[in-house]
């Protein structure tokens, strides 16, 4: 199995990458190779002249930073770790493509060099959700601000499949994230995509969920389009971010209050490893032909870790192929 990293890509890069391939490495077996994607100069630097046993480097001479246009990095910078990287994939070089760089780039590239599965309109990203009871997969969370209808039963599909690989759950639940339980709620979009799901998964599906029911109700899927999914997902980041801090700041106060730290500390240790995104590593871009695993902009060496072994299990598992066998199974719409 070989997994292309990009390695110029995200805010902590090259360091992150490096090192959290290095992680990585330690606990999988020797049939794996990560394919360092970046300036060979750079990477020497990171590595030493020594390279491990199971990394390799694939040089490139260009980055795309985040204020490149997205769907012209594969034109103005066909020699970049994210372009480069995406065609390692193409070219069955790699079996998957792991980068924390600039999200609409990773999207555009790999739509234009990898296309999207038979059948698919778009592709969309899927982020998983801890909550108290188990998990839950949120879908799309940006790489469609527009949607219709027939894209939402798409990401429906998709999450589904992706929930089951994550959670060994099949036939998970199915809700429409909305601002009322009633099917009449919500904009036309929503009204329409209701009616479409229902009918294509009505055994599944289990209707509207409204926002302050997201993390407690019944559906393991919730779908919406790219630009209320990724709203909710990066309040959801920054909210346990200032709650964490907060916290910190109360027991901080008083003596008292740091005793009491003291012993619930395991507590609080738990609760951070719970809803810490790098615990997850990645999200998958779901419905192109190929792995894409894209990663959050400020990864640390553990959520580097964490996506490679994401990468891994969407390889082993076979989650493209699963994808392709439900999109075909209901297909709807055109582009």
């Amino acid at each position: 199995m070989k997994i292309a990293l990009d390695a110029m890509g995200g805010d902590y890069a090259p360091l992150s990458p490096v090192k959290g391939t290095l992680k990585f490495l330690e606990n999988s077996s020797s049939n794996i190779e990560v394919i360092l994607v970046g300036d060979k100069n750079i990477l020497y630097q990171e590595l030493g002249r020594s390279i491990p046993s199971g990394i390799r480097i694939h040089h490139t001479t260009q980055v795309v930073s985040m204020h490149d246009h997205a769907s012209k990095a594969i034109k103005s910078k066909p020699d970049s770790s994210i372009v480069q990287g995406i065609s390692l994939v193409k070219d069955g070089v790699a079996d998957a493509f792991v980068s924390a760089g600039h999200t609409g780039a990773i999207m555009a590239t790999s739509l234009l060099t990898l296309g999207r599965i038979e059948g698919l309109n778009r592709p969309a990203l899927a982020a998983y959700i801890p909550t108290p009871k188990g998990g839950k997969i949120l879908c799309d969370v940006g790489a469609n601000p527009d949607a219709r209808p027939e894209h939402m039963l798409q990401f429906a599909i998709m999450a589904s499949t992706y929930f089951d690989h994550v959670e060994g759950k099949t036939k998970p639940k199915i809700g429409l994230v909305n601002i009322g339980t009633e099917p009449s709620k919500g904009s036309d979009l929503y009204q329409e995509a209701h009616k479409l799901i229902k009918k294509e998964l009505r055994d599944d599906f289990i209707g509207n969920v409204e926002g302050r029911h997201l993390l407690d109700s019944k559906a393991d899927v919730l779908v919406c389009d790219g630009f209320v999914g990724n709203t909710i997902l990066k309040f959801a980041e920054s909210w346990v971010n200032i709650f964490i801090k907060q916290l910190n700041r109360q027991i901080t106060h008083k003596k008292y209050y740091q005793m009491t730290a003291r012993i619930l500390e395991p507590v609080f240790s738990n609760l951070k490893k719970l809803y810490d995104y790098e615990e997850f590593g990645g999200v998958p871009l779901l419905g192109v032909n190929g792995v894409i695993i894209v990663s959050h902009g400020t990864s640390s060496p553990k959520a580097v870790k964490n996506s490679l072994i994401a990468a891994q299990k969407c390889i082993s598992e076979n989650l493209l192929g699963d994808i392709q066998n439900g999109i075909q199974e209901h297909m709807v719409g055109s582009n």
